[in-house]
This record gives C-alpha cells, structure tokens and sequence, in this order.
C-alpha cells in the first residue's frame, strides 16, 4: 500500500520512509511510525511522518504487518 492517503497511516504501523536527504536517489528507510507531521488528507508524494527513531520522511510504502 503506498503512504499518499493519511487515514491509511497510524502511529505504531511498520512503514518504508524516504528521507529528505534520499529524495533524489529513492533510498528507503524502514521504521515505526511515532507521529504523522502532515495535516492533510492526502499528499502526492506521501504523507511525512516522524519514526519511533526520531528520523522524519514520507512514506513510500506501508509494510504489512506480519502476525
């Protein structure tokens, strides 16, 4: 599922971010979601959270949970 829709998004969800600094290159970084930074409903470039590490990016990709 990609991150461009913000209800799709909840703190806790395993997600693939890409930082600022990877912008140009698509690096990903994966990590947990602590809080969601953008207020809109939906963002072309995905919705920009903040990870349980302190590393802020936008969603790329949400991961599925494994159970």
């Amino acid at each position: 599922m990609n991150g461009q829709n913000r209800p799709d998004i909840k703190p806790g969800l395993p997600v693939d971010i890409v930082l600022k600094a990877d912008q140009r290159t698509g690096k990903t970084t994966s990590g947990i979601v602590k809080d969601i930074l953008t207020n809109s409903s939906f963002h072309p470039h995905g919705i920009k959270v903040r990870l349980t590490d302190g590393q802020v990016g936008r969603v790329k990709t949400i991961r599925s949970e494994s159970k």
